[in-house]
């Protein structure tokens, strides 16, 4: 796919429109029409597409702050394509999360999953990541809901099945600790016993 570096595509979108209108002024509208309409089209395209792809390379290399930086560089996410708008608040989200702010963090996710997400996969990023934040905060009934809603989903990708394992393995742990609760001492006596595993005989 053909990618402009965004602050070229700046530089281009300020010289085709100053050009345009400078040589529509002094020569007529015939010299400087085609330099006016290809700044409004640089313009129009990262009004509607933003910063996105050039902040995810940045999310790729692990260079997260550099990517915020570029993500800041979207005009406003209220005026992007649906899914580049919601690709923005999904990243947005992972920064916020990152940086252990899961009140905004949650916000971000909550508004990319109002949006029409790309695929499933997509969707059950974001309700993973929303799971997640409700079991940092014992909110486990909001986070099974969100893990339930994500096993619904035809996911392809390995990592987001991985995460559902995972999840599962949190949440059956859950359950076995509020049975032994309700057993008493017994119960986690039970359980204590039950995790022991028995050493080989030595010879």
């Amino acid at each position: 796919m053909f990618k402009i570096n965004i602050y070229l595509k700046f530089a281009l979108i300020v010289l085709f429109l100053g050009l345009g209108i400078w040589l529509w002024a002094a020569y007529g509208i015939w010299y400087g029409i085609w330099f006016v309409i290809t700044g409004i089209v640089l313009l129009v395209s990262y009004i509607m597409l933003g910063t996105i792809v050039s902040a995810s390379e940045f999310v790729q290399k692990q260079q997260y702050e550099e990517a915020d930086k570029r993500l800041k560089l979207t005009l406003s996410p209220k005026l992007l394509y649906p899914t580049n708008r919601a690709y923005y608040y999904i990243l947005k989200g992972s920064f916020a999360v990152n940086e252990k702010n899961h009140k905004e963090g949650e916000e971000f996710f909550n508004k990319a999953l109002s949006i029409k997400l790309p695929s499933d996969n997509e969707k059950a990023m974001v309700l993973l990541q929303l799971a997640n934040i409700n079991a940092s905060k014992n909110k486990w009934t909001a986070a099974k809901k969100y893990y339930n809603d994500a096993k619904k989903l035809n996911i392809t990708e390995k990592n987001l099945k991985g995460q559902l394992k995972e999840f599962n393995k949190v949440f059956a742990n859950k359950g076995a600790m509020r049975q032994a609760a309700a057993m008493g001492k017994d119960g986690y006596k039970m359980m204590n016993r039950g995790s022991k595993r028995r050493r080989p005989k030595m010879r």
